[in-house]
């Protein structure tokens, strides 16, 4: 299969599959094009929390603020599946992700750059540039159970990429007294539709933390560390773990970003009780 994900709305998505079914006869799914538009590091981790889920295949990204300037496209191996997309560091994470769920060395990616020969628009690469490139990839170097690395590597229009941007997210500060953890600082990567504040704090950061614990967040007032929304009552705030193991603040039916105060790219610092 081929998934399309990108920040393109609607139609743009339509022009993209139309150049691949036009190359290649391979499933195509919409992993999701209402990506953080214009943001490829929120964007970088909500792939690298999506992808993992499907099967081998090639993954064509494309949140792409340098569309039409020099920057690079690259294709970046990860495993048995290849990501095709602009090289600023949209790629990276969730090809980390993919190569560790399927037991390759997620620190050891092996990344190719895409030759780009006069595209038609100057604004829309992810047409002219990366589905023609996903494509080509399925067609020429697909085994039927994953991308083949030396077929891959053979392609004309790779080259070997000794550098290319190596996005990552940044790592929480944990701060303890003896064992115990007594607070984590980190930051909001990124904020969802209900207006959950994710945060770079992982679940094992937490992991002593039990289920009715109080939480302050950045100083508040003290609120419930719980497992579920419904733990506390409709338009409470509340702290937990998302399906994506990382902290969020949240609140029951309402949006944490208001009700805490933060917003993506904002501190935050979890004092337990």
């Amino acid at each position: 299969m081929i998934t399309l994900a990108s920040d393109f709305g609607a139609p743009y998505p339509a022009a993209m599959k139309g150049v691949v079914r036009r190359r290649s006869d391979a499933e195509l799914i919409d992993a999701s094009h209402d990506l953080p538009r214009g943001d490829p590091h929120a964007a970088a981790f909500w792939l690298r929390f999506v992808l993992p889920e499907f099967p081998p295949a090639v993954h064509c990204a494309v949140v792409d603020p340098g569309v039409g300037t020099d920057r690079a496209a690259i294709v970046v191996l990860a495993g048995e599946h290849a990501v095709v997309a602009p090289d600023n560091g949209l790629a990276v994470p969730p090809a980390r992700a993919l190569a560790a769920a399927t037991g390759a060395d997620s620190e050891e990616l092996e990344v190719f750059e895409i030759a780009v020969d006069d595209p038609t628009s100057a604004t829309f690469h992810g047409r002219d540039v990366f589905a023609p490139a996903a494509a080509r990839i399925r067609e020429d170097a697909w085994t039927g159970t994953g991308v083949d690395r030396e077929a891959l590597a053979a392609l004309p229009s790779l080259t070997p990429a000794d550098e290319y941007v190596d996005r990552r997210f940044p790592e929480p500060t944990v701060e303890r007294d003896g064992e115990a953890v007594v607070a984590v600082a980190g930051e909001v990567l990124v904020v969802d539709d209900f207006g959950n504040a994710i945060t770079n704090v992982p679940a094992d950061a937490v992991a002593a933390v039990e289920p009715g614990d109080r939480v302050r967040v950045n100083g508040g007032d003290p609120v419930p560390f719980v497992e579920t929304f419904a733990s506390v009552p409709q338009g409470d705030r509340l702290v937990t773990v998302g399906s994506h193991g990382h902290v969020e603040c949240d609140v029951n039916d309402g949006r944490g970003t208001d009700a805490f105060g933060v917003d993506a790219g904002d501190p935050v610092r979890l004092s337990f009780e």
